[in-house]
């Protein structure tokens, strides 16, 4: 399985260090445990921040970075080990783990923060937090703050100021390094052969949680541990609810289904949809709305490289989508006038994508002074034009009612365009077609 390997761990940290203020600190939590229900936990996921720093896999903890700080400039409180809970839960790293295995320069059990960490902060001009993400670790910080403060009078040293780690460490996340794209790669090459499984196991009959069976046990055969997201099986009139997450419908012959769906691998997303005919075969007016939806895909393809900004590709999309539904006669009107009044919407009412990486909506802005932002060479974003036509429609004739396409992909901004992380899913119409006709030879 791929990893992030340790080494990368140790430079994020000295590039974080290097933009931070002299005499400063900064200070990040682990992501709590989440209950599902009673004594019952969701499966540990770690928050990305977090885990993009350290790597640690475990919750109560709390990273602390120090730039020039003689004992070292990473400081981790984690759980300490305890035989009965580790037989119980699992193992744990310990304060030895924590230094051995995870780089920390010095390690503290976290039942000891309270003791530990007020004097660390003293004395520092400039905390930075992940203020606002967290409000019970907020609190916690202004206890050890005013723990300082009690001691003014003695000579201690409060900071002065307080700023949010997120600018710093989001603009960090949204370029990402080889290994990142390495690790992104094998998350959409698992996900690719998710969809290609559940694409030869669909017919009519089945619910849309079979094809969903189908996408998790391929996520874990490959290794992955979890989706990124709540997959969506959506297939005929659900295709046009876009966060459809019932997933419990029929398929029915001559319907379509969409699924958008996608695992993580250590901690990063894939983020792959694909539409096509429950039956195997594209109707003449699915074929149409499909080859549409591609024909815009391709051409956000095209707008993005270096120097592009951000809207670019999005801009595409919304020119080809709306020609095509002037020349489908699903809108009427000169075609810059219906961009100009947005009346694509109707059809078309979401972006054409979104930053990608360990979060499946990725941290960064979108916008740098009030300006689309610029592309440049690692950023990771998808690409998933749309076309959905309410099955309550009466301005549309019948027969294209109910159809909801959506094509994504994800890519990365390389020196002379963009590398498809996701093209092993077929994608044409031919291709899905002969696929799913392979599939039913050999089952029959």
């Amino acid at each position: 399985m791929i990893h992030i390997p340790k080494p990368e761990y140790s430079r994020r940290r000295k590039a974080l260090m290097a933009q931070m203020e002299p005499n400063s600190i900064a200070i990040l939590p682990a992501a709590a445990v989440a209950i599902r229900n009673r004594d019952v936990e969701h499966v540990y996921r770690q928050d990305s921040d977090f885990q993009y720093l350290s790597g640690f896999p475990e919750p109560q903890a709390v990273l602390v970075l120090m730039p020039g700080r003689a004992h070292g400039e990473y400081i981790l409180f984690c759980r300490e080990r305890n035989a009965e809970r580790e037989l119980w839960d699992g193992l744990r790293a310990g304060q030895e783990g924590a230094i051995r295995d995870f780089g920390a320069d010095d390690a503290f059990p976290i039942t000891d923060i309270d003791d530990i960490l007020p004097g660390l902060i003293e004395g520092r001009d400039r905390v930075y937090s992940a203020m606002g993400s967290n409000p019970e670790f907020d609190r916690h910080l202004m206890d050890w703050i005013n723990v300082i403060r009690s001691k003014a009078h003695l000579g201690a040293q409060p900071p002065n100021e307080y700023v949010a780690l997120d600018h710093l460490l989001h603009d960090m996340r949204l370029y990402k390094s080889a290994a990142e794209v390495k690790v992104m790669r094998e998350a959409a090459r698992i996900s690719a052969r998710a969809h290609i499984r559940a694409m030869q196991a669909s017919r009519a009959g089945l619910h849309e949680f079979s094809l969903e069976a189908e996408l998790d046990y391929e996520f874990r055969k490959g290794g992955a541990k979890m989706p990124a997201y709540g997959s969506i099986v959506a297939a005929g009139r659900n295709s046009c609810i876009l966060h459809y997450q019932q997933n419990d419908a029929v398929l029915k012959d001559g319907d379509l289904v969409l699924i958008d769906a996608g695992c993580e691998i250590d901690c990063y997303a894939s983020d792959i949809t694909r539409t096509w005919p429950v039956n195997g075969k594209y109707s003449p007016e699915q074929k149409a709305i499909y080859e549409l939806v591609l024909a815009s895909q391709e051409a956000a393809f095209a707008e993005i490289a270096p120097n592009k900004h951000w809207n670019q590709a999005h801009e595409a999309t919304v020119k080809v989508i709306t020609a095509g539904l002037v020349k489908l006669g699903l809108l009427q009107g000169d075609v810059d006038e219906l961009i100009a009044s947005e009346a694509y919407k109707a059809f078309y009412m979401h972006r054409a994508g979104h930053w990608l990486g360990m979060d499946v909506h990725d941290v960064g802005e979108y916008k740098v002074g009030g300006e689309w932002r610029v592309l440049e060479v690692g950023m990771a974003l998808t690409v998933e034009p749309g076309i959905y036509i309410s099955p309550d429609n009466q301005s549309v004739a019948k027969k294209w009612r109910g159809i909801g396409v959506r094509i994504e992909d994800d890519v990365v901004v390389t020196k002379t365009g963009c590398e498809i992380l996701t093209r092993d899913v077929p994608k044409t119409v031919a291709e899905i077609e002969a696929l799913m006709a392979q599939a039913r030879t050999q089952a029959a």
